[in-house]
């Protein structure tokens, strides 16, 4: 009876320790870190992988995870250097380098942080007036993340970057804003206005510079053809002309030839139209002379 009752106390036992053996073997994910502490003390960062700590002498004092996080503050008050208070609520996107740091740098670290981004927020904002921390949004951005970033260092936190989610001014601020973007885009409306009218003018300028351009080069060249054409015509006539002097030259024409011509010459020029016409004398004889060769061709002339 010894024998069993002892052999069912060793079976607990070994129960028991295989309890605690299992209950202590520890599977650390992908992208997460414990922080382990032996008799209260830091002794090491289990990364991911199996690990077995010793029962009732380790103990997981911080899981941490080392994935890239996002934190979004709510909005601060943050007055201008103009007097003017706003509220401005940030983002920040931060990872744990050090889970070390992290769990033994400061007392709840993303407080911290919160407090850190208001502070400087706040020391940023005020050397700006409103119009620029409207416009410099980046400006601010870069400032307070170089801030951070050296600040957190000790806590093993690095700040990735950090973004002004809003910037709410107050509302009487906001509407004189919208009654300046209005009038500011009235005023591009109109200058956009004048100048399409301004190009508008120009192009019909031009067109019509352009068009009595060419009518004056159409009439341009229409005179030119034509004072070509009269050259041309004169100068036919002239060769013309030439060219008949030229043959008269050859031919040696005698002078009752000559007066032959003249006589026929001026009675086409009378054409049966003209009252009177004075005939010189030189072809009044050669029309004598005419008179009697037509007698002897008819036998009328006197015998010697």
């Amino acid at each position: 009876m010894d024998g069993v009752f002892g052999f069912i106390i060793m079976g607990i036992i070994i129960f028991i320790l295989l309890v605690i053996i299992i209950g202590n073997i520890k599977i650390v994910p992908q992208a997460h870190a414990y922080v382990i502490e032996r008799l209260g003390a830091y002794t090491a960062t289990w990364g991911t992988g199996l690990h077995v700590k010793i029962p009732f002498v380790d103990k997981i004092s911080k899981r941490v995870s080392l994935k890239e996080q996002v934190v979004d503050f709510p909005p601060q008050p943050v007055i201008t250097r103009d007097n003017v208070t706003m509220q401005i609520d940030t983002v920040v996107y931060f990872e744990i380098t050090d889970p070390k740091l992290y769990t033994y740098g400061v007392e709840r670290p993303l407080s911290a942080i919160e407090n850190l981004t208001a502070t400087t927020l706040r020391n940023i904002i005020g050397d700006l007036e409103l119009d620029n921390t409207l416009t410099s949004r980046d400006t601010i951005n870069d400032k307070i993340r170089i801030i951070l970033d050296e600040a957190t260092d000790a806590w093993g936190i690095k700040v990735i970057r950090v973004e002004l989610k809003n910037i709410l001014p107050p509302r009487e601020i906001q509407d004189a804003m919208e009654k300046q973007m209005k009038a500011e885009r009235e005023r591009r409306a109109r200058i956009l206005d004048a100048e399409g009218e301004k190009r508008s003018q120009i192009l019909v300028a031009e067109g019509m510079k352009e068009s009595a351009i060419l009518k004056a080069d159409a009439v341009k060249e229409q005179k030119i053809r034509e004072a070509q054409g009269e050259a041309e015509a004169i100068l036919t006539v002239q060769k013309a002309n030439a060219d008949a002097l030229k043959m008269l030259n050859e031919a040696a024409p005698n002078n009752q030839v000559i007066q032959l011509k003249s006589l026929e010459a001026f009675g086409r020029a009378a054409d049966g139209k003209a009252t009177k016409i004075i005939i010189p004398s030189d072809i009044q004889g050669l029309a004598g002379n005419i008179a009697s060769i037509k007698e002897i061709w008819n036998g009328d002339a006197p015998k010697v």
